[in-house]
């Protein structure tokens, strides 16, 4: 009997939705094992029926539920709570389901100050009052799923990796237990390291790395130590993926494309505080942790539900 799967999007971009395409070939050997019950970006069904008939969300009973995206209004916390209630298992895939993503760098501001931005502030938008009329309200922050739910399976990633949604769908069908190490991108990054930086300054995120196509990743310098400022050494492994081409080195996908991770997998480990632990990583190689700008929100790029990004108090006005 197929494994029922009940899948839902909240405050996402689509991207995950994508990646679960992007499984390509594996996916025929998955589909014949798994019945999908509920999924709004692929199928027609309602919340409550199929003509509104229904006076409360229904979402049908499945083995496996799915939620990708974070938690920011009232809508997506019931949607949430009912997929949950209707789930055996839950898994919170990529980045913004497991700490906030993008979105939640909002969460720097408070509710009004957000509001005042997208209503009132902004160049692009006409003035106007908050919009109140049949939409769901804004909750106070933008929540991970684990702050509204019981989530036993995180897949983070922005979008995550194909391969490790199967991995992860395979170990359910098979009765295992799944979960990605506790260990960082560096401990899977094979380029090389001397342990101190080049020069002695920080460059913008966007300077190209130095690398010569087609070398051995062993001939590459460190992204880091070239000055270009890299998250591995504060985020989770797990986006380098096996690779069909004999011999070729495992290589995190960043990295691979000649870019320094960006930290879309989280902290190493639950608890982990990345601000703090990349302030020691970038002083370790010799660099000055004081010329990495915006240090509070590039740093928590992905990770601002969980309390990790909040607005600041308020500083009292100086004496006269």
């Amino acid at each position: 009997m197929p494994v029922k799967v009940a899948e839902e999007w909240l405050n996402i971009c689509g991207g995950c939705e994508v990646s679960i395409l992007d499984i390509g070939e594996p996916l025929l050997d998955l589909l014949p094992k798994l019945q999908f019950v509920h999924m709004p970006v692929l199928m027609d069904h309602k919340y409550f029926g199929q003509t509104g008939e229904g006076t409360q969300l229904e979402i049908p009973e499945a083995d496996v539920g799915i939620i990708t995206g974070g938690v920011r209004n009232e809508k997506e916390k019931h949607v949430a709570e009912a997929m949950r209630k209707s789930c055996k298992t839950l898994i919170a895939l990529g980045s913004c389901a497991c700490f906030g993503g993008i979105p939640a760098m909002a969460n720097m501001f408070t509710l009004e100050e957000v509001y005042e931005k997208v209503y009132r502030g902004s160049k692009t938008t006409d003035p106007a009052a908050t919009p109140s009329t049949n939409l769901p309200p804004l909750l106070e922050s933008l929540k991970a799923v684990d702050e509204v739910v019981k989530v036993d399976v995180e897949l983070p990633g922005c979008p995550t990796v194909p391969g490790l949604i199967v991995e992860a769908l395979t170990a359910l069908l098979e009765g295992k237990p799944f979960a990605l190490p506790e260990r960082s991108v560096c401990d899977e990054c094979p380029v090389k390291r001397e342990k101190k930086a080049s020069g002695g300054t920080i460059a913008r995120p966007l300077r190209s790395v130095e690398f010569k196509q087609g070398e051995p990743w062993e001939n590459t310098r460190c992204y880091m130590e070239q000055g270009v400022l890299c998250l591995g050494p504060v985020t989770r492994a797990g986006c380098a993926a096996a690779t069909d081409i004999p011999g070729e080195a495992k290589v995190p996908r960043c990295v691979k494309g000649y870019m320094p991770c960006r930290g879309c997998f989280g902290p190493i480990r639950k608890g982990a505080n990345p601000l703090v632990d990349m302030m020691g990583a970038v002083t370790s190689i010799g660099l000055d942790a004081k010329q990495v700008l915006d240090r509070r929100a590039l740093l928590n790029r992905y990770l601002g539900a969980q309390g990790r990004l909040r607005p600041l108090p308020t500083k009292p006005a100086p004496r006269r």
